[in-house]
């Protein structure tokens, strides 16, 4: 199921440089200089973007390529190249190293929440929740979102706050939410 999920964590880094348009619903989006069709699954999709090369690397990296293609849904928040850009130096290089694959694979995993939550049904839950809403990842643990004038914001567990940048990017095994920030648990 891991492999699952960070396939689709995948597919969601590359929709990162779909649109300026924070929250807008795009049926062929733009990323990486290809569209992301829809009705083609995450690989499908994902070997075309030179955008992500930091995700692509990282779900290789926690041995999850296979997984790419299988039918989901997820809801995946995916942060760009530049979200992981904002880690601290070596970091990445640190998490792609062999001994540091569980480590990767958790961090991969708190991207993902099971099922397909697209913006519409996030701000449901948001309103329903009085201004916040929590989601539980597929690491087991915790995303708190929140209404951010016409777009949503993730927080994890640490208190870092991202900021969904593209919302609603289909793929045939979920949705993916652009995010400007590395999650963690």
């Amino acid at each position: 199921m891991k492999a699952k999920i960070l396939g689709t964590l995948l597919a969601c880094t590359i929709a990162a440089g779909c649109s300026s348009n924070a929250m807008m619903k795009s049926e062929n989006p733009m990323v990486g200089g290809a569209p992301m069709f829809a009705s083609k699954n995450i690989v499908e999709n994902a070997v075309n973007s030179k955008d992500h090369t930091t995700l692509v690397a990282a779900v290789k990296a926690a041995d999850l390529v296979d997984t790419l293609q299988s039918p989901g849904p997820f809801t995946v928040f995916a942060p760009t190249n530049a979200a992981f850009d904002k880690l601290p130096a070596g970091t990445v290089e640190t998490l792609v190293k062999p001994e540091n694959k569980q480590m990767l694979t958790s961090i991969l995993t708190y991207h993902v929440v099971p099922g397909t939550l697209d913006s519409n049904a996030l701000m449901a839950d948001i309103k329903a929740g009085g201004g916040k809403a929590e989601l539980t990842t597929v690491n087991g643990e915790k995303l708190t979102l929140m209404g951010m004038g016409n777009g949503i914001t993730v927080t994890d567990e640490k208190g870092d706050v991202s900021k969904v940048t593209i919302a609603d990017v289909y793929q045939k095994n979920g949705v993916i939410h652009v995010v400007d920030t590395v999650l963690l648990p």
